[in-house]
């Protein structure tokens, strides 16, 4: 069985692809585009040369674009500290007393939470806002008078 030069750089693309969906690498993704250009080329009639050239272009072309677009994107938080990955961030708890080592027991979704002080927090007893979660335990900030009463 004959390959014809398309059916190569398909076969390459789609390796490609499913090597990105495996890894979770996009710029595969921005590499395999560029393949299916060297493809388009080739169904075209173009030299190897030329597909090779659209191939490299197009692929060079789509990892510079997604890297710039990216670089333009805000960062987003830590997965201990990002609320789209734990839900239980932002939500309050309510801090009986700290202990001498900054830390405490709460009570929170019915079970008892080992949590501590927040780098920086005053240790108050009373509402505070979990702020970050680590492993099984909570990182809890003391909420201000204000923010208390809404």
């Amino acid at each position: 069985m004959d390959f014809s030069a398309a059916t190569l750089w398909w076969v390459i693309a789609g390796v490609l692809i499913v090597a990105e969906l495996t890894t979770g690498t996009f710029y595969l993704l921005m590499i395999a585009v560029g393949l299916v250009a060297g493809a388009v080329a080739a169904h075209l009639g173009a030299s190897a040369a030329v597909q090779m050239t659209a191939a490299a272009v197009v692929g060079a072309g789509a990892t510079a674009l997604w890297h710039w677009t990216r670089s333009k994107l805000p960062r987003s938080a830590p997965a201990s500290q990002n609320k789209d990955v734990n839900l239980d961030i932002g939500e309050q708890v309510t801090v009986l007393a700290w202990t001498a080592d900054g830390t405490t027991r709460v009570s929170y979704r019915g079970t008892e939470w080992r949590a501590r002080l927040a780098p920086g927090a005053p240790p108050q007893a009373g509402a505070c806002r979990i702020s970050a979660v680590e492993g099984n335990s909570l990182v809890l900030t003391p909420l201000d008078g204000a923010a208390r009463s809404t």
